[in-house]
């Protein structure tokens, strides 16, 4: 289906919703994990995050394949560029905040397994049962810085891309919104 200013394709909505709210989730449940140390839930975040890594990189193929569809109505040329910037940090976030956890879990010695599939082995510490032996310190210490700052990246721009929906929704009343819902304007 081609887009239009007037209706979006259904790959481009399911794709935009599913990865955004895995990635909402992710965001929380990341933050939680932190705050209270709560190990159980590594292997589910580590899984879906694995899910988003490659829903993103299908996201960003469809998008290079489709190109971004037009607006939904004419808008001032800072409003576009910004839109098309924030578009593109949160098309190349959700694919390197996920990998560089990944890459962080692999390199930690961790390992990586996607809902107890084992992806990358961990790593056991010979001279300490019961631990995990970093596989590249550095590396792992690089991912992890990373993941932090792409963590506030991704909510600044996360921010912008909502306050943009609102803003087209409640004060312009452009339809943008309404055609991510998979209205027809």
């Amino acid at each position: 289906m081609k887009e239009t200013s007037q209706r979006l394709a259904p790959t481009t909505i399911a794709l935009h919703w599913i990865v955004g709210l895995f990635f909402i989730v992710l965001l929380a449940v990341g933050f939680y994990m932190e705050r209270n140390e709560v190990y159980a839930l590594y292997p589910l975040h580590k899984s879906f995050g694995a899910i988003v890594f490659v829903l993103a990189i299908l996201r960003l193929l469809w998008r290079l394949g489709k190109g971004f569809p037009p607006a939904a109505s004419n808008y001032a040329a800072w409003e576009r560029g910004l839109a098309r910037i924030v578009q593109w940090v949160l098309l190349i976030g959700t694919i390197l905040f996920p990998l560089s956890g990944l890459v962080m879990s692999a390199m930690g010695g961790n390992g990586i397994a996607v809902f107890g599939v084992e992806l990358f082995p961990m790593n056991p510490d010979p001279a300490n049962p019961g631990k995990n032996m970093p596989i590249d310190k550095a590396m792992a210490g690089n991912a992890r810085a990373m993941h932090g700052l792409l963590l506030w990246v991704m909510l600044g721009a996360l921010a912008l891309h909502v306050a943009g929906a609102l803003k087209h929704h409640l004060l312009d009343g452009d339809g943008t919104l309404r055609r991510m819902l998979g209205r027809t304007l």
